[in-house]
């Protein structure tokens, strides 16, 4: 059973930072690509950013790249959302994701991800 928890939502002013992490409770962490989604309000979930397994690869949504940065630590099981410069319209609720099975062409559908966090909260004000 993989288990995903986020945390380092919270409330904060248009171009402020914040730091997410999500940590997985998984025997090999290695195993899996590590993907970040989020749903604005009213909105449907939307692809932010995704790692391949040894942090090699990373992608992004072009609307926050240069702004938010993907990293992960193999060691603590955790992956990190680095988010800069927020603007209120990256408000929305984070989740973390994690696929044994994802690929550099299937990475940005959430339908490709087996296991996914309860999310947390990130408000921006403007």
């Amino acid at each position: 059973q993989v288990q995903l928890v986020e945390s380092g939502g919270g409330l904060v002013q248009a171009g402020g930072s914040l730091r997410l992490s999500c940590v997985a409770s998984v025997r090999t962490f290695t195993n899996y690509h590590m993907g970040w989604f989020r749903t604005p309000p009213g909105e449907e979930r939307k692809f932010v950013a995704a790692i391949n397994w040894n942090a090699a690869l990373t992608y992004y949504n072009d609307s926050v790249k240069g702004r938010f940065t993907i990293s992960r630590d193999n060691d603590k099981n955790t992956v990190y959302l680095q988010m800069n410069t927020l603007k209120p319209e990256d408000t929305a609720v984070y989740y973390c994701a994690a696929g044994a099975y994802v690929t550099q062409s299937n990475q940005i559908y959430g339908r490709s991800y087996d296991h996914w966090g309860r999310g947390t909260q990130v408000t921006v004000s403007s």
